[in-house]
C-alpha cells in the first residue's frame, strides 16, 4: 500500500475517533464498518469472539466490527467464491497454510506497515513465520497449533519406557518401534497407538508432513518450487514406509470413534492441543505430552492455525489493521487460548499460561514452536495443490499401495499444476 494511501487511512480513522471523542452530534452517519469473516470454530471460541465483537465496539467507537461466521465445511470453499466475485469483506480469517495462495492471486493487502514491530516482536516466531511470503507480512493469528505425542504415564512406566522431557530427547523411531511392541505385549489386540486416521483432509498434511522432514525429506522444493526429488525422494519414502508398517503390523488402532485414547485402547496418541482437555478428563495428571519420534534428524512438530488478513477489498485499511491489533492484545490473545487451549501468540502470554507456561502440562509443545522444532507447511501459492496431492497420497498408502510409487505420482500431480501456473510469478498484489 502506497505511503500517501496509508496517511490518508489514519487521517480518516483520527478524524472519526475525533468526532466521537467531541461529541459530534452525526456520530452514528459516521460510523465506521468494518466487515470480517471467520469460520465458526467450535461454540467456545465462537463465544469468545462474539464478545471480542463487542469489547472492541465499544472501545473503537465508532468504529464497528461486522462479524459473518461461516461453517468450517464449506468456510474455504465460500471465500474462494467470494474472492473471484470480487466481493470478500475487509478482514478475512485465513488457514494458515493457505496465505500464500490468497496474497499471489492479489487478494490480500501487506500487513508490514500496519503493525508495529513491537508487536511482531512479542509474538512466537511460528506466528510470524507463517504469515510471511515473499518477504512480506500478510497474516497474523492470535494463537498458534500444538502437535505432539499424548500418552498415559503410568502405561510407559510400567513398560520401563523412558518419558523424554524435551524435544531434544524424542525418542529415536526404531526405539518407538520397540516400544509399541513392548507395550503391544500387554495390549489386547496389539494395537498401542492412534494416528486419528478417522480425522479427515488437512490433517494428513498437519500431523505427518513433520515426520517426513524428520526424516530429511520435503513435501515440495521451496526454493526449486518443485516436488520431484522432495516429495519422493528416498527420505520421505521411508518416513511414509515407517508408518505405513505400523499399520500393517497392526500397531495402529483404527480409531473410528474418536475414542482409542479415552477408552484406554491405547496408550499412545499422535494428536495436538485441542484433544487435551478431554485427554485429562479421562486420565488425569497421568497424561503425559511428548515430542514426535526423531526419524533420522530430529524431532519435528507441525504449526500454524487460523490468522487474520485485510483483504484488498478494505475500505479502509487502518481501521482494519485495527481490528488484528485488538486481537493481538495479551487479554485478547489470552481470552481465546483460554477457550481453545491452543499455544498463546503472545510469548508474555504462553509464558503465563497455566498450559504453557514452566510448570504447565504442554509447556513442550511451546517449546517445540519457540526452539525451532516446528516446521510450517509450504509457503507457496502451490500449496492447495500439495496439500491436496499428499492427502490423497496417505489414503494410497495406509491402505497399503506401493509408497515409492504413491508419491511419484503425487509429485507429478504437483510439478504440473506448478508449471500450469508459470512457477506463479509474483504479481503486483504479491510483490
Amino acid at each position: 500500500m502506497a505511503i500517501s494511501h496509508r496517511l490518508q487511512c489514519r487521517s480518516i480513522l483520527s478524524a472519526l475517533l475525533c468526532a466521537a471523542a467531541c461529541g459530534s452530534p452525526d456520530g452514528a452517519a459516521n460510523e465506521l464498518v468494518v466487515e470480517v469473516w471467520a469460520h465458526s470454530g467450535q461454540e467456545a471460541e465462537r463465544a469468545v469472539l462474539e464478545a471480542q465483537v463487542d469489547r472492541f465496539d465499544q472501545a473503537h467507537a465508532p468504529l464497528r466490527v461486522e462479524l459473518t461466521l461461516i461453517p468450517e465445511g464449506a468456510y474455504d470453499e465460500q471465500v474462494q467464491s467470494a474472492a473471484l466475485a470480487g466481493d470478500l469483506p475487509d478482514v478475512l480469517e485465513l488457514d494458515g497454510p493457505f496465505v500464500a495462495a490468497y496474497a499471489w492471486q492479489g487478494h490480500l493487502l501487506p500487513l508490514d506497515a500496519l503493525l508495529p514491530d513491537s508487536l511482531l516482536a512479542s509474538l512466537l516466531p511460528s506466528i510470524v513465520e507463517q504469515g510471511r511470503y515473499r518477504d512480506r507480512l500478510w497474516a497474523l493469528g492470535s494463537y498458534d497449533s500444538g502437535l505432539g505425542l499424548f500418552a498415559r504415564r503410568s502405561a510407559l512406566e510400567a513398560a520401563g519406557i523412558p518419558v523424554p522431557t524435551s524435544p531434544p530427547e524424542a525418542w529415536k523411531v526404531d526405539d518407538l518401534d520397540a516400544w509399541m511392541t513392548r507395550l503391544a505385549e500387554a495390549d489386547e489386540d496389539g494395537a498401542v497407538l492412534d494416528l486419528h486416521l478417522n480425522y479427515p483432509g488437512e490433517w494428513y498434511t498437519y500431523a505427518f508432513a513433520p515426520a517426513v522432514r524428520s526424516a530429511g525429506g520435503a513435501l515440495l522444493d521451496v526454493g526449486e518450487l518443485r516436488a520431484h526429488g522432495a516429495l519422493d525422494a528416498p527420505a520421505s519414502v521411508g518416513a511414509m514406509a515407517h508408518i505405513q508398517r505400523w499399520i500393517a503390523d497392526g500397531r495402529v488402532d483404527p480409531n473410528v470413534d474418536d475414542a482409542a485414547f479415552v477408552e484406554g485402547r491405547v496408550p499412545l496418541s499422535w494428536s495436538g492441543h485441542w484433544d487435551f482437555a478431554r485427554y485429562r478428563e479421562a486420565w488425569g495428571d497421568d497424561v503425559v505430552a511428548l515430542p514426535l519420534p526423531d526419524f533420522g534428524e530430529g524431532t519435528r512438530t507441525g504449526q500454524g492455525s487460523w490468522v487474520w488478513a485485510v483483504t484488498a477489498n478494505a475500505s479502509d485499511a487502518e481501521a482494519s489493521a485495527a481490528w488484528i491489533r485488538f486481537l493481538l492484545t495479551e487479554p485478547e490473545v489470552e481470552a481465546m487460548a483460554s477457550a481453545n487451549a491452543a499455544v498463546p501468540a503472545r510469548i508474555s502470554s504462553a509464558e503465563a499460561s497455566p498450559l504453557y507456561g514452566p510448570q504447565g502440562a504442554l509447556r513442550i509443545l511451546y517449546e517445540q514452536l519457540q526452539g525451532g522444532f516446528a516446521v510450517p507447511r509450504p509457503r507457496t501459492p502451490a500449496y492447495p495443490i500439495v496439500t491436496s496431492a499428499f492427502q490423497e497420497a496417505f489414503d494410497a498408502v495406509r491402505s497399503g499401495q506401493d509408497v515409492e510409487a504413491t508419491l511419484t505420482e503425487a509429485a507429478e500431480v504437483v510439478d504440473q499444476e506448478i508449471a500450469d501456473n508459470r512457477g506463479y510469478p509474483p504479481t503486483t498484489g504479491s510483490r
